[in-house]
């Protein structure tokens, strides 16, 4: 962080010349300018962790957002399954995290494959980190988690959801963030100890790979294990659909995601008091920040509209629910290069990635591969795209200023096919490490019979058989309670040939 220029009495007391008392009025002089000077470097400090921690709570919202968007889009009976998971995704991620996943990911000094320091956070705050790096860090992890438990939604047991859940946090994922975004990672950009992957490092600024892609290629693993839920395909394979209850939920989930992409991408700064140090003062790091927020935007949006009218053409509906996947898919492939791409880069990142979406969707039905969420398809495949997006078109001048003078950058813009190649290496890496890990885990569940549910639970809905009852109550018009069943409904009287009079809640007839 830089600082003001120190003061030096030695220095300042023969500009005073000979006055009397030179020497006290040049040590008070210093002391006051030191002062001051450690006040602007409190002050920064502050700007900037304020900026972290409420860059944490607005990724730390998006946990309510997975939590709507997964109620919506599973039937009524399995509310209550799906919601209790993402709940537990945060807290037993947050353990996980604080006991083993931070140290693993950022424990440095380190080797380039794992950390070994700050378990527990033992030694937080250092010089290097403060408590709210932990917070923002963790939040990532949980929705890491958070994007696989859709995957597997409707058919897993509750105690895979526990063990996926810690072992995804507190090993498989900071594994994968300690090689992209720690200091002594082999693959990082912002490496200090040893050389650059083909003098460049993988730019993932946000996660489109770390959390993106980890969280969807072991949600493909843990679906393909599992297999598809009963009905999703009929006896002669056709594709049946197993609409999810509610789009209210998937659009208010998709909103609230929405913001707090706005603390996951934009936050990814992880400070916003930085010059660049130009001529021109207005523009700094927060100009940056601000940029980053638009890229993120426009993603969002070109994504969205494209699968609105991709979708109309191919099937006839204007879908609300592939618009929002569509929107998500966006947001997913911008995230890698969000900060080093000009906004006009960002419509091309998200036209591409809602072709890229709707393609793995014809690919998984057509391989029988059931995804309630479209995780895997969206997260693993539009995650895939953000970083061969970001070695294309990652612009010279944005590079220098976010990571260092003298990087390789896009392709498409100039810079050669270093980046891109650093990219590639990435995405290889995290689909070969994620299966390497999460599939044997998934293996091991099933064999165990922790997995999957029975079929009569999963015919009747978890949250009956599983969780005490269904998320929604049912009473008649007369307070007699009922056995819930799953949605509102109201009590039908029989039909007459003189229909009763209707009554208001006034007790007006109508």
């Amino acid at each position: 962080m830089a600082s003001l220029p120190t003061c030096s009495a030695a220095e300042l007391t023969p500009l005073l010349g000979l006055a009397a008392n030179a020497t006290a009025a040049a040590d008070y002089i210093c002391t006051r300018f030191t002062a001051t000077s450690d006040k602007f470097t409190n002050t920064t400090y502050a700007i900037d962790n304020t900026y972290l921690l409420f860059s944490a709570y607005l990724v730390f919202a998006m946990q309510l957002g997975f939590a709507m968007l997964c109620a919506g889009s599973v039937r009524a009976k399995n509310t209550m399954n799906i919601m209790l998971t993402n709940v537990l995704d945060a807290a037993a991620g947050g353990l996980s995290y604080y006991i083993f996943g931070f140290a693993f990911a950022f424990g440095g000094p380190s080797n380039g494959f794992i950390g070994k320091h700050y378990f527990g956070l033992k030694s937080i705050p250092s010089a290097v980190y403060d408590y709210s790096f932990f917070l923002y860090q963790w939040a990532f992890a949980i929705a890491a988690a958070g994007i696989t438990s859709g995957s597997i939604a409707e058919r897993t047991q509750f105690v895979a959801y526990l063990i996926y859940s810690s072992f995804l946090t507190g090993f498989v994922y900071p594994i994968v963030s300690h090689w992209v975004w720690s200091s002594d990672g082999w693959a990082s950009a912002t490496r200090t100890s040893g050389s650059l992957l083909f003098g460049s490092g993988a730019i993932d600024f946000a996660g489109s790979g770390v959390v993106h892609m980890v969280g969807g290629i072991a949600g493909l693993w843990g679906a393909l294990i599992e297999g598809p839920r009963i009905g999703r395909f009929d006896r002669s394979g056709r594709s049946v659909a197993l609409r999810g209850h509610s789009a209210s939920l998937v659009v208010l989930g998709t909103f609230l995601l929405w913001f707090g992409w706005y603390g996951f991408n934009p936050g990814s700064f992880l400070t916003i008091s930085k010059s660049y140090n130009t001529s021109n003062n207005y523009y700094g790091q927060w100009s940056g920040v601000g940029r980053t927020a638009v890229t993120t935007t426009l993603a969002g949006c070109t994504a969205a509209l494209t699968t609105l009218f991709g979708k109309r053409l191919l099937v006839g509906h204007w879908n609300v629910t592939d618009v929002c996947n569509g929107l998500l898919g966006g947001f997913a492939a911008i995230t890698s290069g969000c900060a080093v791409v000009e906004p006009w880069a960002a419509i091309v990142c998200g036209f591409v990635a809602a072709w890229v979406l709707i393609g793995c969707n014809v690919l998984a039905e057509k391989f029988k591969y059931d995804d309630p969420l479209e995780a895997a398809q969206l997260h693993g495949g539009c995650g895939s795209w953000g970083l061969l997006f970001t070695g294309l078109f990652a612009k010279k001048q944005y590079v220098h200023e976010v990571y260092a003078t003298g990087r390789p950058y896009g392709l498409f813009m100039g810079g050669g096919g270093k980046l891109l190649a650093a990219q590639i290496i990435q995405i290889l890496v995290i689909i070969g490490w994620v299966s390497a890990t999460m599939a044997p885990l998934f293996y091991a569940l099933k064999k165990l019979n922790l997995l999957r549910v029975s079929a009569e639970d999963e015919m009747q809905g978890m949250d009956m058989t599983r969780h005490g009852g269904f998320a929604y109550a049912y009473h008649d018009e007369d307070g007699s309670a009922h056995t819930p069943i799953g949605f509102m409904m109201r009590k039908v009287e029989p039909a007459s040939a003189s229909p009763s009079p209707i009554h208001n809640s006034t007790g007006i007839v109508v």
